[in-house]
């Protein structure tokens, strides 16, 4: 009696399938839990050498780039969620591109390219600053921190505006919610980080007590801003899904 096989084209087998609103959260959970992690051990297990200045004043939090790569296991961690989550920002930052296509006038498209460029550009600054830290190398951080910065802003407001202002159509409820969203987390992130400025140039000039704690404060908004900028994308593809069947192999569909 001979054997018998399922065809391999069989379009009803489904290898796996994921909602994008999921892959979403998973990118945010990734360097979220890290970050949180690192803060709240290096306040419990390294207070002392953690909020050291070196002019040696009372401070409270230490800052970023203390938490995430300063001490272990807290560089470790760091580390290992950047290096995990960038390919699921790689692949949200290609759905943009795609959906900028289809979304935004055509005479406004090279703004939706140049957008997706900065993104890429921001992602791999962070996976440079995050593994080379000040400790390692400076002169790599502090470039690859400054590109962070530059890039996460202009694409933050180019992102805003592209929305705003240069659809072909009407924006639908969901989409309303995360561009309100990317309105109120970008001026928050502008905010704080000229905040953040302010309270280290003051530190440095005048070592008071405390301001290099308002300092770390500020960052961590920063950070944290950033994050939920990027999380908007929960919204933006709540009606897409990663599917992958023996027909298709790996695509994305809509509903």
């Amino acid at each position: 009696m001979l054997p018998t096989y399922e065809r391999l084209n069989d379009p009803k087998r489904v290898f796996f399938h994921i909602t994008f609103a999921r892959l979403a959260l998973t990118a945010l959970s990734l360097p979220l839990s890290a970050f949180c992690f690192c803060v709240v051990w290096s306040l419990v297990f390294d207070f002392a050498r953690s909020t050291f200045t070196h002019c040696d004043v009372a401070n409270y939090l230490p800052s970023v780039s203390a938490a995430i790569g300063n001490y272990e296991p807290q560089k470790t961690v760091w580390r290992l969620a950047i290096i995990l989550h960038l390919p699921l920002r790689l692949t949200v930052t290609r759905m943009y591109l795609e959906y900028y296509r289809e979304h935004i006038k055509r005479n406004r498209r090279m703004f939706g390219i140049l957008a997706c460029t900065l993104n890429v550009i921001e992602n791999f600054a962070l996976f440079c600053l995050s593994l080379w830290t000040s400790a390692d190398n400076y002169e790599i951080h502090r470039n690859s921190f400054v590109v962070f910065i530059a890039c996460s802003e202009c694409y933050m407001l180019m992102s805003y505006l592209l929305n705003r202002s240069a659809r072909k159509s009407v924006l639908l409820p969901h989409e309303e919610k995360s561009l309100r969203y990317k309105r109120n987390l970008f001026l928050i992130n502008v905010l704080a980080f000229g905040l953040a400025g302010y309270c280290f140039m003051r530190h440095n000039a005048r070592c008071e007590a405390g301001v290099y704690t308002f300092f770390a404060l500020f960052e961590y908004i920063v950070v944290l801003t950033n994050m939920g900028f990027h999380m908007t994308a929960y919204w933006d593809f709540h009606s897409f899904s990663i599917h992958c069947d023996t027909r298709n192999g790996l695509h994305i569909i809509r509903y």
